[in-house]
């Protein structure tokens, strides 16, 4: 198995993370322990669990963590679409990076897949 950082979904799971460092600095300091706080412990945790998960032993335990990624990138997005609605960040910034979460979502299921083939194929 290769490292974790080997792994491109992981490299954008982490670029993720530092944008969504950068879009909730212009929150409100009173969403500092709400939305703030919310939205960079899920954006850290996708990479988080694919990197645990790339340090695992097993298949099976390597594609349980990329679900718990593909969770958190799920929670991530709901968050987004509340920042939008609320108007915590302009629409269009948002929708970027909703566009962001939704390929890595796809590079999880790949991933899944393609690591579940490999003792069925």
């Amino acid at each position: 198995m290769k490292s974790h950082k080997d792994l491109d979904v992981w490299k954008k799971a982490i670029d993720l993370s530092v944008d969504v460092y950068r879009l909730t600095d212009i929150f409100p300091k009173s969403e500092l322990y709400a939305m703030t706080s919310q939205m960079r412990r899920a954006s850290v945790s996708i990479a988080s669990n694919i990197a645990e998960g790339a340090a695992r032993r097993t298949d099976k335990d390597f594609i349980h963590f990329l679900h718990m990624a593909l969770g958190s990138a799920s929670e991530l997005d709901t968050q987004f679409e509340i920042v939008a609605r609320v108007n915590l960040a302009h629409k269009d910034e948002v929708q970027v990076l909703q566009s962001k979460v939704g390929v890595i979502s796809k590079m999880l299921y790949g991933l899944i897949r393609s690591v579940g083939n490999k003792h069925h194929g």
